[in-house]
């Protein structure tokens, strides 16, 4: 097995500014940041898991997950014969209202669909494994706009195609195509024409979605090629810095997971023995210097969290295990390292005073308090629906639990 055969279950990323809290709008959060603003959830579930509301099978193969805006949920898969990735729009029971065929999917390896939709403003916006980028009216699923941006603009790619859900903000649909014309772009949000392009690094696209946050009264881009983490001022496509000092494991350098920012530090980790590291903003946002680096938390494409001062989620030991870890933010100390029994690594988003965890090997849904000292479920259940991999991210809106598995997606009540 390939060392990086599942870097694609990061495709569903994206990140919106802070007032969108309020509408829902993507994949691990409104702030992509793993946490879900959500209150009066189960802190038990009962012996044979929370309630089950729903079960759609019938969504096409897919890693992305559940985006929920009022009363529908957003998903995306593939048509039977994979030709196409569909977007597709479900009631709250499940039951699908309508289904667009929008772009061409990956067609080497792992070419389930990568990208959770983004809502903004009543469009959705995808982007294909293999690069379309697309913006839909979400209420019947037509298509706006649609631009090729692979032949755009010659981006080029690793082993596992497009992985990255765009950036919506202040009009501009921003993406990283990557390769030697462009490193980043930004799409006019109503028609899709360039607004601006960055310069190119010469470097090609990761499987990272880029984030928005603001620092000092300044707002800016921070994503990713495959080999560089970057700052971008949002009103031009400025490059403002790079970081590419990985140090051990740099040769299979393949970043899957954004980064987390607070208080002018950002948090980076990528699996494969590169480890995580803390880097410092300056104030002017022209440069980061790295202030530590933890060989612990290694993260593979599952994300992390940050909880009162403490970053949550599972290393890389090799494709199929990995432990769960507990790590200060301040400092990089390793609170705890421990595997779950009979598990392995997964994916982890936070709401209401709990972690959810989702296991990648067996499909086990578990959820932990974290409390900085130990790794121990409250509660688990196991996701027994659709096939292939446990790569989607969980997603949770107005007590719902979304589970994404394969074709199908299940909705538990656990509020």
């Amino acid at each position: 097995m390939k060392k990086a055969l599942s870097i694609i279950a990061l495709a569903a990323i994206f990140i919106l500014p802070a007032k969108a809290q309020s509408t829902p709008q993507g994949f691990r959060g409104p702030n992509r940041d793993g946490q879900f603003p959500e209150s009066g959830l189960l802190k038990k579930w009962p012996d044979n898991g929370p309630q089950i509301l729903w079960e759609n099978v019938d969504l096409g193969k897919g890693y992305s997950s559940a985006t929920v805006v009022g009363d529908r949920i957003y998903v995306t898969g593939m048509t039977e014969d994979q030709k196409q990735e569909t977007f597709m729009a479900l009631d709250k029971s499940g039951k699908i209202l309508y289904t667009t065929a929008y772009g061409r999917p990956w067609k080497d390896s792992y070419p389930e669909t990568r990208t959770s939709p983004t809502i903004h403003d009543g469009k959705a916006f995808v982007i294909s494994g293999a690069g379309d980028v697309v913006c839909m009216d979400v209420k019947d699923g037509h298509i706006i706009w649609k631009v090729d941006g692979t032949a755009t603009y010659k981006s080029t790619t690793g082993n596992w195609g497009t992985a990255e859900c765009p950036l919506v903000f202040d009009g501009k649909v921003i993406y990283t195509p990557g390769g030697n014309t462009t490193t980043m772009v930004a799409l006019d949000e109503n028609t899709g024409k360039e607004i601006w392009k960055s310069r190119s690094l010469r470097e090609a696209r990761g499987y990272v979605s880029p984030t928005l946050i603001e620092w000092k009264g300044k707002k800016q881009i921070v994503g990713s090629t495959i080999s560089s983490v970057i700052g971008v001022d949002p009103a031009n496509g400025e490059i403002m810095w790079t970081f590419s000092d990985w140090g051990r494991g740099q040769g299979d350098n393949i970043p899957p997971n954004s980064a987390l920012f607070k208080d002018g530090k950002l948090f980076f980790s990528q699996g494969y023995d590169i480890g995580g590291h803390m880097l410092q903003l300056s104030d002017d946002m022209r440069s980061v210097k790295r202030i530590w680096k933890t060989d612990e938390l290694d993260t593979h494409h599952g994300g992390y969290v940050l909880v009162n001062g403490v970053i949550y989620g599972s290393n890389w030991v090799n494709n199929n295990a990995g432990n769960w870890c507990a790590i200060d933010w301040e400092t990089g100390k390793t609170l705890y390292s421990t595997a779950w029994s009979g598990k392995g690594k997964g994916s982890i988003i936070y709401a209401d005073g709990l972690l959810y965890c989702y296991d990648e090997r067996r499909g086990t849904i578990g959820i932990v308090v974290p409390d900085g000292k130990e790794f121990k479920t409250v509660s688990e259940v196991r996701v027994n629906k659709g096939s292939g991999p446990f790569w989607a991210h969980l997603s949770i809106y107005d007590g719902v639990l979304y589970a994404r598995h394969g074709e199908a997606l299940i909705a538990y009540k656990i509020k």
